[in-house]
């Protein structure tokens, strides 16, 4: 079944298409999600007045919807509040790729281009809802144990939702790929991984003594891989 077809996947159109290597690309909902779910951190394209702009903000997925928060008093967001076509994408760098030639070298990575109509979320429960929702994406259970939103926050935050209508996944995950006459050339060649580490956690120096870590916590151990512990988060935030 290809990606034109398949229910599980998104309509493939002239604006979602993988254009360059389209064989790395994928249009199914699962690489998509998987892709979004190991990530915080997204940058969010639109126009403004003709002027393009790319913020980087904090995101977080609920079903088939992106939300994403920030201050009342961002342009970006009082941008959208209207209603406006946005463009929201992740990266992840997983690989150096060295070849025989410059023209070779290369990175693995994983990214994910995401289409739709920005909205602003007006409903006070659904916006009280998406700032635990935040929190409990990626620190599961965690705002059950913070004192409640006071009335302040909730009226200087903004936030933004964004059903995805068309999307795309695009993934280099091999070794090197000269040319095959390069292959002979006294040159080093080879991929270095990159991954983003997780440290030992720095007490605050103010803590009531006798406060631990959570157990919730747990799915960032030492040593451990980010986009691993967000996935994680991510099954537990679905109820998985």
């Amino acid at each position: 079944m290809t990606a034109e077809t398949s229910t599980h996947a998104y309509p493939v159109t002239a604006r979602n298409r993988v254009k360059r290597l389209h064989e790395r690309g994928s249009y199914d909902r699962d690489s998509v999600y998987a892709i979004l779910d190991a990530a915080m951190l997204c940058h969010v394209a639109y126009v403004i007045d003709g002027q393009p702009y790319a913020t980087p903000t904090l995101f977080w997925r609920k079903g088939d919807t992106l939300y994403w928060h920030g201050s009342s008093a961002s342009r970006m967001l009082r941008h959208l509040k209207a209603g406006t076509p946005a463009c929201l994408t992740v990266a992840h760098l997983d690989g150096l790729v060295l070849a025989r030639s410059g023209f070779n070298h290369s990175a693995n990575y994983r990214s994910a281009m995401c289409f739709g109509t920005a909205r602003l979320v007006e409903d006070p429960e659904e916006k009280i809802e998406a700032m635990r929702d935040v929190i409990d994406r990626f620190y599961p259970g965690r705002s059950a144990l913070l004192r409640p939103i006071t009335t302040q926050e909730a009226k200087a935050t903004t936030i933004i939702a964004m059903q995805i209508e068309e999307a795309a996944a695009k993934v280099r995950a091999k070794g090197v790929g000269d040319d095959e006459e390069d292959f002979a050339l006294p040159i080093w060649a080879g991929v270095i991984p990159v991954t983003t580490m997780l440290g030992t956690a720095e007490t605050c120096h103010r803590l009531v003594e006798g406060v631990e870590k959570p157990e919730t916590l747990s799915i960032f151990p030492v040593g451990g891989k980010l986009d691993t512990a967000l996935l994680t988060g991510q099954r537990i935030y679905e109820g998985g």
